[in-house]
């Protein structure tokens, strides 16, 4: 029969601990799933990623939805910003020759200006500019610009961000899971 010192006790004790966390930490890593997620630019890896999320895990905090509001005021004025180009362009006239100021002044909107924050619009900035991109987005010309998108590149979300610009002007906004999924966020790197 063995007797033991309590030194020698502890550290067997510890040494079972310390096996037993390290099996633990084996059985969390085989459970893991990873996967690599390749494609071109716009294919829909983020988006998958943010169902993924959705659906499998952690839903969006308030938090994230706020960092998503910012994004989707980006995405309402860089589309309308494109819509605008596109008019010009194809030599599409106005439906109402009135609206010409409001296409100056969000073709004036500085997208590495001091008004963006991260690369985002701000709450308060994004307001400035809901009056002439609505007069925008209800006029003809612009709607036959949209109508016909095939001759330029617009993200697929833009129709439904103008489309719904009263909702995410309200006060207590915050987006919906909806509005994430087509939030255009450009990705920059790796994301684990």
């Amino acid at each position: 029969f063995c007797v033991l010192s309590n030194a020698e006790a502890d550290q067997i004790r510890k040494s079972k601990e310390i096996d037993k966390g390290l099996n633990r930490e084996k059985t969390h890593v085989k459970r893991l799933v990873k996967i690599l997620l390749l494609g071109a630019g716009e294919s829909g890896k983020s988006t998958f990623l943010k169902q993924m999320r959705i659906i499998h895990g952690d839903d969006f905090d308030a938090k994230a939805r706020e960092d998503f509001r910012s994004t989707i005021y980006s995405n309402v004025i860089k589309g309308i910003r494109v819509l605008v180009d596109a008019r010009e362009k194809l030599h599409i006239p106005w439906g109402d020759p009135n609206n010409q100021p409001h296409g100056d002044k969000v073709m004036a909107f500085d997208t590495r200006s001091a008004k963006m924050v991260n690369g985002q619009v701000d709450r308060q900035v994004f307001y400035e500019y809901v009056v002439a991109i609505k007069a925008l987005w209800a006029d003809s010309g612009i709607q036959n610009a949209y109508d016909r998108r095939r001759e330029f590149q617009l993200g697929e979300s833009v129709k439904y961000f103008l489309d719904n610009l009263d909702r995410l002007c309200e006060a207590n906004y915050l987006p919906s899971q909806q509005d994430i999924l087509l939030a255009r966020k450009p990705t920059k790197g790796i994301h684990e």
